[in-house]
């Protein structure tokens, strides 16, 4: 099977996009989400994020959310260490779920897809673009950030710029017919492509 990453900056629409394919009958694997799932289930991510940061990294519902971004998105070196933690078992984790995958290509949702250099792995990629000022107005809504903790966000992933010269494909996720109308030509372009 084929993997197309698919990635973008905070709040740039690329779990919308990823729905978009999987309403296109393509499997849609959200790093993200598996992450944070990860996070709250493997006592070994525990005990070291925990050995990293400190007994208030966990609440008895799981990880300490807001505690933890304010460490980590305050100093490069934390955010490379808790991904040097988080990561490879995400990676095995994909690993696992992708046998398990029967399609000509799955989508890889993952934010930092070229940052940590993952985009290597794949078979073709994705990005997607928005202007910033509708990117901080949807991470606004969405997670109840305060605009300067999203700007350091922002800060801590590379520029469009960079990971354009990277990408394979971009779509500008601004009307949602327009992006709906790219993520079905581009379906049909890797079903092509990738057979």
């Amino acid at each position: 099977m084929k993997i197309v990453g698919l990635t973008g900056g905070i709040g740039s629409g690329k779990t919308t996009v990823a729905s978009m394919f999987l309403d296109l009958g393509v499997p849609v694997y959200i790093a993200d989400v598996e992450a944070k799932k990860l996070t709250n289930t493997s006592k070994v991510i525990r005990r070291k994020i925990i050995a990293l940061l400190g007994e208030n990294s966990y609440l008895s519902s799981g990880i300490n959310k807001k505690f933890v971004a304010n460490k980590i998105f305050n100093d490069n070196e934390l955010l490379k260490k808790i991904n040097q933690i988080i990561h490879p078992k995400v990676a095995k984790h994909f690993e696992k779920w992708m046998s398990k995958q029967s399609e000509v290509y799955c989508i890889k949702e993952t934010a930092i897809l070229f940052e940590n250099n993952s985009y290597k792995l794949c078979d073709y990629t994705i990005l997607i673009t928005s202007p910033l000022e509708d990117r901080i107005q949807r991470v606004k809504i969405r997670d109840q950030l305060t605009r300067k903790e999203i700007e350091n966000r922002i800060n801590n992933q590379w520029s469009d710029d960079k990971k354009s010269q990277l990408a394979d494909a971009i779509i500008e996720s601004i009307l949602l017919k327009n992006t709906q109308k790219k993520v079905e030509e581009l379906h049909l372009f890797l079903l092509k492509r990738l057979k």
